[in-house]
């Protein structure tokens, strides 16, 4: 018998997500395909909780985790846990590779969190050339692999990903992915707060990119709809939403960032991933892709996944005067992130 704390996080994963199709219960190891996922950077902040989250998933049948240090014991707990997720644990490059071989999906938390006073930019010098080397080995180990990338500046690592993937001939700009969830996590959960509606029944998009006023939630399209929240009212919820990465790592007053929430929201979008991939049909989440639905390269929207990874990149749809001039007024940063992170990749 499965457990009710087991039922309860697959009912949290399945409200998390805004894509219309769920699992259905019983769930048996026989009901879907073998699927590895890998976790780049598991043995952190973000990754010990996403690999737990992870094994209690049904779709995943191997789960590989991987860090510079630290991974082996991450491994030996999760693995104790009675679900189908077969756990092996890597330490150090030169286990890089063998982490990564025929994985379905590869997740990368890796790099130093946010502290107070730091923007995601400031993240940038290290990060970068972390998610350039991982980068590099996944062109050689699983160049199939749908990437989420995590590791902020999301703004910049995914475009730095994206270039190494060129230079080695095996970008496919359809797997690759920045996690953007927490935002739309964030948007349902302040708006369903303020119109005081039930927040399992909130649905927000949120667009743009993932930090500061490039996040830019579409609250004139949540639903359930509200009437009783002013301009002001939206003003003060995208704020919040904006700012919802600070709000965390002031709170927690330089013991860290957001670690929690972020492990929640990659569960939720690697599922998605998983289902696409497995063909279940209506897969749909926000996400910062190659995108031409802007001038911009790269631009998160509402995404349709599916066996290949994006099957429809999906458009803003209509947007209040509001929101309009937030698209507008987020460009310029949005682009100076993209172009910061392709020279990045070119140059080193």
């Amino acid at each position: 018998m499965r457990t009710a704390l087991l039922r309860s996080v697959e009912t949290a994963l399945r409200r998390g997500s805004s894509s219309s199709h769920f699992l259905r219960r019983p769930f048996s190891s026989g009901s879907f395909p073998d699927r590895k996922v890998a976790i780049l950077g598991a043995a952190g902040g973000i990754g010990q909780p996403l690999s737990l989250l992870l094994k209690l998933n049904p779709l995943v049948s191997s789960l590989s985790l991987y860090d510079i240090a630290g991974t082996p014991g991450v491994a030996a707990d999760v693995s104790h846990i009675n679900t189908r997720a077969e756990v092996a644990g890597y330490a150090g490059e030169d286990q890089l590779g063998k982490a990564l071989e025929g994985s379905d999906v590869v997740i990368i938390p890796a790099g130093v969190p946010r502290k107070p006073g730091m923007t995601r930019d400031d993240l940038f010098n290290i990060n970068a050339g972390i998610v350039k080397s991982l980068a590099t080995a996944i062109a050689k180990y699983c160049p199939n692999a749908v990437v989420n990338m995590i590791s902020n500046p999301v703004n910049s690592t995914v475009p730095i990903a994206a270039e190494v993937f060129k230079k080695a001939g095996t970008y496919d700009e359809k797997k690759l992915f920045g996690v953007t969830t927490l935002d739309v996590l964030r948007a349902k959960t302040f708006y369903a707060a303020k119109a005081k509606v039930p927040v399992e029944e909130v649905n927000v998009p949120v667009v743009g990119g993932h930090a500061g006023i490039t996040i830019l939630p579409l609250f004139s399209q949540a639903t359930p709809a509200s009437n009783s929240l002013s301009h002001e009212d939206i003003k003060a919820l995208t704020k919040r939403t904006q700012d919802g990465g600070t709000e965390v790592v002031e709170a927690k007053a330089g013991k860290g960032s957001a670690t929690l929430s972020m492990a929640y929201a990659g569960a939720i979008f690697a599922e998605a991933c998983l289902k696409g991939l497995n063909g279940v049909p209506d897969i749909i989440e926000c996400s910062f892709v190659q995108s031409n639905i802007t001038e911009l390269p790269f631009f998160a929207s509402k995404v349709r996944l599916g066996k290949n990874g994006v099957e429809e990149v999906l458009g803003l749809g209509p947007l209040s005067d509001f929101e309009k001039q937030g698209l507008e007024s987020l460009k310029s940063e949005l682009k100076s992130s993209i172009e910061k992170g392709i020279k990045f990749a070119s140059e080193n």
